[in-house]
């Protein structure tokens, strides 16, 4: 018979509860701004619930009420500097770190509330209510609160996805040399979610300062943990990563307090990552002002149960108890943070003169410019105006004959030589002679704390490298092995990267570089060979480079890594890694401008424009097909960044567009840029815009398939000829 023995998790998992002794010995002040804390959270999402009630919050209400004893309790131990991303349900951990920032010393209950408090207040409902005059001038409302002075780096709309970013906020603390921490609320809900896990694990892995903090309320809208997981105690996750873990009854804010201390001593002393689960309970609906009772997925009774525990009251009774403050100063702490919030929301308010009697609008002029709405969609490029621009026939040095993907690393090593906040990160970067495929060659060696190799998990580096951009102290770059793997980072690229900037208010940098090596041709099948320039193309906050020379690469890719925009870079595998260029012998250093195509091809027949490895092909059925022929070389696939000054002269002078692309129809790229051709220049045409690319199928790993998927030369030069000659 086989025999067995316990195991033991080598994280600590505790509950921790207090005694009388720890309320006899806390600090009165500590006490007494948890109170007010605790009121102002309340009177805030009351006031919050009564303006959805009268119809004037567009878009969901999400109270935190009855939960604000998790987010008070852990953000009393934090600093400014320590920084902190939130849930949907985020009032009151954006309230609860902003409290901290701008009343370090604490809130005197008596007294009234500092203009520093009422501001806070003022600008965080008003961005709610969608203002201008809020912290993302109306773009956040209720789901996306940020304010990066106070450490509030942004609520998040995606069920846990601002965990990865917070994992790149502490990366970024911890090779800074501060003792700065990143705190992450999330739900139980939110504990199922990969990229939550792929976290913990990369936290755990990098020892990253970074806390978990899982405000497990019982319900992720009507389904409970029970349901949902095998292991309702959701601390539990913690020891299987070797994160040191705390259970903590989250309507004692005190007991809160103390477990986030002891996970803080953990973080700032270098011992990477942590969990607290706190036990926790909405008193209302998952949206809105309706118990969860009226909905039939929980009784009144246990509603009753929590209710009874609720954390205001079992703070107050102690500091009643202990004769810190009466009953009379309690009562009148209420009234006092109702009354402001009641304020400051009638500030808001005017009657509405097409309404009934008695009911309000915002004031006027407090909406935000209609004019506002796509500001900020990506920066100004302002950052970019020293940078020395040189086109390939402008360089008149030295040469020397290099392989494309050599070419690729020694950039990067320039940069990174010249730039110690360029952070590269993907898988087997940091091993294999430069990884899969030699592109990162030397890096490791030259940067030994600025190359990281990370798991399999691309939802988790890909996000975490979002948090590094937001954060401002360094500039990623992450490599994807392969384009297909976009869709499995997809809400960290599209709906967290791509949107931060803009929904943040316009102004925040977002300064990042995804390497996505393109695979098509190479006998790797459908999950490995995909053109994603036409699916990146769909997200307006990226910008998209796609280098057909080594010459271009060197400049695109400085031009990229100087932008504040995030940026793409395409990098074609099969045909352009191994081919042998001609580029500067010295000259790492100069960039080409956003938005400047390349005319590799004078004709007056034709117009052909295509991008990556298609490009030489074009130049190749523009000779076979005896049609003269233009050849635009796009470079900037972003919508923003397409040069239609040369596609405009070339149309206006030919008559003629042929859109070239090799990879399959449904993610085409080739069928915006056709359709805005024929939009821009329908006048000049003297046909269709004619198209060329793969098929409709993925490409298969049969070799006979595989061809017959890819649009080759010869289709080129067939539809040059049809469209000129036919």
């Amino acid at each position: 018979m086989p025999t067995t023995a316990p195991l033991t998790p080598s994280a600590p998992w505790v509950e921790l509860s207090t005694t009388d002794a720890d309320w006899e010995s806390v600090a009165p002040g500590l006490l007494t701004t948890m109170l007010a804390q605790l009121h102002l959270v309340r009177a805030f999402e009351e006031e919050v619930l009564d303006l959805a009630s009268q119809g004037l919050i567009h878009g969901p209400a999400h109270s935190s009420i009855g939960q604000e004893g998790g987010a008070v309790g852990s953000c009393l131990s934090l600093r400014s500097q320590d920084q902190v991303t939130g849930s949907h349900r985020g009032h009151h951990q954006f309230l609860a770190k902003a409290f901290g920032h701008v009343a370090p010393k604490g809130i005197d209950p008596r007294s009234d509330f500092s203009p520093e408090v009422v501001e806070v207040l003022t600008r965080s409902l008003a961005e709610i209510c969608g203002l201008a005059s809020g912290y993302c001038r109306g773009r956040g409302g209720s789901m996306h609160l940020q304010w990066e002075e106070a450490g509030a780096m942004g609520t998040n709309a995606i069920v846990g996805g601002a965990v990865p970013q917070a994992a790149g906020f502490a990366w970024a603390d911890r090779q800074a040399g501060s003792d700065a921490v990143s705190v992450t609320y999330f739900g139980d809900g939110a504990v199922n979610i990969g990229s939550v896990l792929e976290t913990f694990n990369l936290a755990a892995a990098w020892k990253v300062p970074v806390c978990f903090f899982i405000e497990n309320n019982h319900y992720a809208v009507s389904t409970t943990p029970e349901e949902a997981t095998g292991e309702p105690r959701l601390s539990g996750r913690g020891p299987g990563f070797g994160i040191p873990s705390w259970r903590v009854d989250g309507m004692d804010p005190l007991a809160v307090h103390l477990a986030q201390e002891q996970a803080n001593e953990v973080m700032r002393s270098g011992g990477g990552p942590t969990l607290i689960e706190v036990d926790v309970y909405r008193y209302f609906h998952q949206n809105g002002p309706f118990p969860g009772s009226a909905f039939g997925y929980r009784t009144k009774d246990e509603e009753k149960g929590y209710r009874d525990r609720d954390p205001i009251a079992r703070v107050a009774g102690h500091v009643v108890r202990r004769g810190i403050l009466t009953e009379a100063e309690v009562a009148d702490l209420w009234t006092r943070s109702k009354s402001v919030m009641h304020e400051i929301s009638q500030g808001l308010l005017e009657d509405d003169p097409d309404g009934k009697p008695g009911r309000k609008r915002y004031r006027p002029e407090l909406l935000p410019d209609p004019a506002f709405v796509d500001v900020g969609v990506r920066g100004d490029l302002s950052e970019l105006a020293g940078l020395r621009y040189m086109e390939s026939h402008e360089y008149s040095g030295e040469t020397v004959t290099k392989k494309f993907v050599d070419v690729v690393a020694d950039v990067m090593h320039r940069r990174m030589e010249q730039d110690h906040r360029i952070v590269v990160m993907g898988e087997d970067v940091h091993k294999l002679k430069g990884g899969p495929r030699g592109a990162t060659r030397g890096l490791k060696a030259a940067f030994p704390d600025r190359v990281l190799g990370t798991p399999i998990a691309e939802n988790a580096f890909v996000g975490l490298a979002g948090g590094l951009a937001l954060d401002g102290r360094y500039r990623p770059v992450a490599e994807l092995m392969y384009a297909d793997f976009i869709w499995v980072s997809a809400d960290q690229l599209f709906n967290q990267v791509g949107k931060m900037r803009h929904m943040f208010g316009g102004d925040s940098p977002v300064p990042y570089v995804l390497r996505i090596k393109i695979g098509t041709g190479t006998g790797y099948g459908s999950q490995h060979s995909m053109d994603p320039a036409g699916i990146l193309a769909t997200a307006a906050g990226w910008r998209i480079i796609a280098p057909s020379t080594a010459y271009d690469y060197i400049g695109l890719m400085n031009t990229a890594l100087a932008c504040d925009d995030p940026v793409a870079v395409l990098e074609y595998d099969t045909d352009l890694y191994a081919q042998l260029s001609e580029v500067p012998a010295e000259d790492l250093d100069y960039a080409l401008p956003v938005g400047r195509a390349a005319l590799r091809r004078e004709g007056a027949e034709a117009t052909v424009v295509s991008y990556l490895s298609m490009v030489p092909r074009c130049l190749d059925a523009v000779d076979r097909s005896g049609v003269d022929a233009d050849v635009i070389d796009l470079r900037w696939l972003d919508h923003a960044s397409v040069d239609w000054d040369l596609i405009e002269a070339s149309v206006k002078k030919t008559g003629n567009v042929l859109v070239v692309e090799q990879g399959a129809a449904g993610t085409s790229y080739g069928a915006w840029m056709a359709d805005e051709i024929q939009r821009r220049y329908f006048d000049w045409l003297d046909a269709p815009v004619g198209r060329v690319h793969g098929g409709e199928a993925s490409p298969s790993v049969s070799k006979v398939l595989e061809r017959a998927a890819l649009a080759q030369t010869e289709d080129i030069a067939a539809a040059l000829e049809m469209l000129v000659r036919g």
